[in-house]
């Protein structure tokens, strides 16, 4: 429910509802995604004092090839990782 005050759309705090969204790089097993959900999950309801069941999680898998640092695809990094 929103409501209209001041000029300002404000919410209630009973519809407060954080939607966080997770990129990372495929490969990851469910158990792992699993326990990150849960524990995005408890930080969301312990720091913004969300309802529990308002907080909601999306995993994002990327491919290795359509993820890039400093100009490169992980997956060429990952084949050809620097030697020191």
């Amino acid at each position: 429910m929103y409501l209209l005050a001041n000029s300002r759309l404000t919410t209630t705090s009973e519809d407060f509802m954080p939607f966080i969204t997770v990129q990372i790089i495929e490969g990851r097993s469910v158990e792992q995604k699993h326990a990150l959900i849960k524990e995005i999950s408890e930080a969301a309801i312990r720091v913004l004092d969300a309802d529990p069941d308002n907080v909601r999680i999306v995993i994002n898998e990327v491919t290795a090839d359509d993820w890039g640092v400093g100009g490169v695809p992980v997956a060429i990094s990952r084949a050809n990782p620097k030697t020191s």
